[in-house]
């Protein structure tokens, strides 16, 4: 990702591509993301040569056989190197780990990568921001705050800036070379735009269903069921990240299954109230996210600190 200016107790150094670019013919190579489970143990440091000293070339230790067997291998191929591990070959390019960006709910970025190589803005704080208020107004309508029990006023909302900013958002994120990103705020873009069409009488959903509301009922919970599976499973991707990036996508699943259950049950009204609080919540956790990617120390008296999560490098297949 580009360097990101972030709240977050995370290097923010721009990465100049790799430690040594100025003398590898391999440099153009696109930066491949980083995933924690790849990085090989430090075992494998003993057939490596021992990158001390920034001047050193990667090419002066392919003599080495095992580091052939590393360096001309799949591309995809993570180990690290040196004292304490501190440089990183992601395929043939070898990076400062000080360099790599870690996981950070202001840029969406759910574990170590390279900086992206196009020169963009941080989009995750304003595809963050069309989310959380969306969500926000929305869920006080569930919870029936101040008596609102018809939740039409989030219709503008849910088409222009919960979906249509959001899905640009997603569209910038994958034009950073952020997977994860694109992938949830484009998706979740999409929702609200088709959360709002149900409540457009030009789409006829609702008149398709007139006279029969329980069939109605069930669609509706068919249809956030499936956003709360695809939810939790965004949340697995997050799990190695930090807390509040971790909660952002749990709890907005679980407030998925609880708009579920109540239409399940023909709408009940203290199942979609509980769902609405919890909307809330959701809401205030994109808001803290977008902040933590907006906030720095040369703009703001007050920043984002985030906790990581504890990571190790078991993996369940």
């Amino acid at each position: 990702m580009l360097p990101r200016q972030s709240g977050e107790s995370q290097h923010s150094v721009a990465s100049t591509g790799s430690v040594d670019s100025a003398n590898s013919t391999n440099s153009s190579d696109s930066p491949v993301y980083l995933k924690h489970e790849d990085v090989l143990p430090k075992s494998h440091d003993t057939s490596i040569a021992s990158d001390r000293g920034s001047s050193q070339n990667i090419h002066s230790t392919r003599t080495n056989d095992s580091m052939d067997n590393h360096s001309i291998g799949s591309i995809t191929r993570i180990f690290t190197t040196g004292d304490n591990n501190e440089y990183i070959y992601i395929g043939r390019q070898k990076f400062l780990r000080a360099d790599l960006y870690e996981a950070f709910g202001g840029t969406l970025q759910p574990g170590l990568a390279p900086p992206s190589t196009h020169r963009f803005a941080n989009p995750a704080p304003l595809g963050l921001s069309a989310f959380a208020l969306t969500t926000f107004v929305l869920s006080v309508c569930n919870a029936r705050a101040q008596g609102i029990t018809t939740p039409n006023i989030v219709v503008g909302l849910a088409v222009f800036y919960g979906g249509l900013v959001q899905l640009l958002a997603g569209m910038w994120e994958i034009s950073l070379e952020n997977t994860f990103g694109g992938t949830a705020l484009a998706s979740y873009g999409g929702f609200w735009m088709s959360f709002g069409a149900i409540y457009i009488p030009w789409f006829g959903i609702l008149d398709a269903y007139a006279g029969r509301e329980d069939e109605l009922g069930s669609a509706l919970g068919f249809y956030l069921l499936g956003w709360c599976i695809f939810t939790w499973g965004l949340s697995l991707c997050t799990m190695k990240s930090t807390v509040m990036f971790f909660a952002l996508f749990f709890l907005l699943g679980l407030t998925f299954l609880l708009l579920a259950i109540s239409e399940f049950q023909g709408g009940a009204v203290n199942v979609k109230r509980a769902a609405g609080g919890l909307g809330v919540v959701v809401a205030c956790v994109a808001w803290y996210n977008a902040f933590a990617g907006l906030s720095n120390k040369q703009n703001s008296y007050v920043v984002a600190h985030s906790i990581p999560l504890p990571i190790n490098e078991r993996v369940w297949v």
